[in-house]
């Protein structure tokens, strides 16, 4: 196995294979959780139905990368590695904002002092944000290769369903 080269990745694989590193963190930390002045509990991102997967589609987004980045042995797709990150990092990052917002949240206060509060943590937000920087440095990068999206016509291929009405 050959020795892997950093200088093989650009700012733009740096800072989407970072952000998964960070994503993978997250997943760790609270996403959700409930504080009173006796008593304080929270979950983590895999314990929050299904807000881990989006948290995992986001690290996979980068692992893939790195893979691809150092010559590592990767199966053929039928689509291009920069739509498949960006397809990656967009769904995750999705997938964690709708847990985000279905998270339930708030706070009993009486006096203008708070007794009780609920909602998300600083991992869901951390995963959301990382996501967001990864979404748009895997859209830079997809723009760079020069990919074209698979359902996309081929060049010169007719456009309405293969018949040429002569027009």
């Amino acid at each position: 196995m050959a020795a892997f080269d950093m200088k093989k990745l650009s700012t733009v694989d740096r800072v989407i294979v970072g952000a998964s590193i960070v994503a993978l963190v997250a997943l760790f930390l609270p996403w959700y959780g409930a504080s009173s002045s006796l008593y304080s509990a929270s979950v983590s991102g895999f314990s929050t139905s299904y807000g881990w997967l989006g948290g995992l589609l986001i690290v996979a987004a980068g692992a893939y990368l790195l893979l691809l980045r150092s010559d590592g042995k990767l199966p053929s797709l039928p689509v291009g590695p920069g739509f498949l990150v960006l397809g990656a990092s967009l769904l995750g990052t999705v997938v964690v904002a709708l847990r985000w917002l279905t998270l339930p949240s708030g706070s009993a206060q009486a006096g203008g002092i708070t007794y009780f509060s609920y909602g998300p943590r600083v991992g869901i937000v951390l995963a959301l944000v990382v996501g967001i920087v990864q979404v748009a440095c895997a859209f830079t990068l997809f723009r760079r290769s020069g990919e074209s999206v698979p359902w996309a016509a081929k060049p010169g291929a007719p456009r309405d369903g293969g018949t040429d009405s002569g027009h």
